[in-house]
């Protein structure tokens, strides 16, 4: 079994009983209690998990199931309103935009006024609020549903041959040394193809997500245009990532917002 799968097996196991024992583990995967040990360790570095002795528990910071969301996640709620309400300025009537699943994107349509501009979207929630607004064109790829998403890679290269003005991206995690992150690998092609096909990135995400690693990358700092976030994030991270060479918005989840 790769590690990634045990990975994978390990947070489930989380998720479920919200302790895991090494030696347990070690039985289950057929390897080695120092494997086991160092799958957590990783896993521990990310941000996913607390090593306790003789094995770990949840880390009880983390908000994102191993799963897309089926409903909205309502942590960090105030931070994800303000973060959508400064996304909502950067949009102009006839943009062609792009909203990628997750619950601040969903603030996003929430927030859109009903205005002259397409968006493209995956995310079944997303399409249930835009479907009431006259003037959204919306253009929905086709697929299989997965809990609240539409999914499935042939359905879905016609999107490289659309012009996306500006992509709202969602993430688990961002890191300087893993960059971009979720739990899923369903959802890492659509990102991508998101991605490669819109002029500009805004990635949307809350004070929480900063140094924190999910499972897989599925994009570097570089790719990113524009990170939009709240004013909970400390000075000392925000400017690390600006040292780095990104652009923040920061959003005050006491009202209003304000660009950098």
């Amino acid at each position: 079994m790769l590690a990634a799968e045990r990975h994978r097996k390990i947070i489930e196991k989380l998720e479920r009983n919200g302790a895991v024992k090494v030696s347990e583990l070690s039985e289950q995967f057929q390897v080695t209690e120092k494997t086991v040990r160092e799958d957590l360790e990783k896993l521990e570095e990310k941000g996913l998990l607390k090593r306790t002795h003789g094995g770990a528990v949840m880390e009880q910071n983390g908000e994102d199931s191993l799963l897309p969301i089926q409903y909205p996640n309502s942590k960090h709620q105030s931070e994800k309103t303000a973060i959508a309400a400064l996304a909502v300025t950067c949009i102009e009537p006839e943009d062609i935009i792009a909203l990628d699943a997750g619950s601040t994107t969903l603030e996003v349509a929430r927030l859109l006024p009903n205005m002259p501009v397409t968006v493209l979207t995956n995310d079944l929630l997303i399409i249930r609020e835009l479907i009431m607004k006259d003037q959204v064109r919306l253009v929905v790829p086709g697929g299989y549903r997965h809990n609240n998403l539409l999914i499935g890679a042939e359905s879905q290269e016609w999107i490289k041959r659309l012009n996306v003005h500006k992509l709202f991206l969602s993430t688990t995690g961002i890191h300087m040394e893993y960059g971009l992150t979720i739990f899923t690998e369903e959802l890492t092609k659509l990102k991508k193809m998101y991605m490669e096909n819109a002029k500009t990135v805004y990635c949307l995400a809350d004070h929480s997500k900063f140094d924190r690693g999910a499972l897989i990358t599925y994009a570097s700092l570089e790719d990113v245009d524009i990170i939009i976030t709240d004013d909970g994030i400390t000075p000392e991270i925000e400017a690390k990532y600006e040292a780095y060479g990104l652009q923040m918005m920061k959003a005050s989840a006491a009202g209003g917002g304000k660009r950098r």
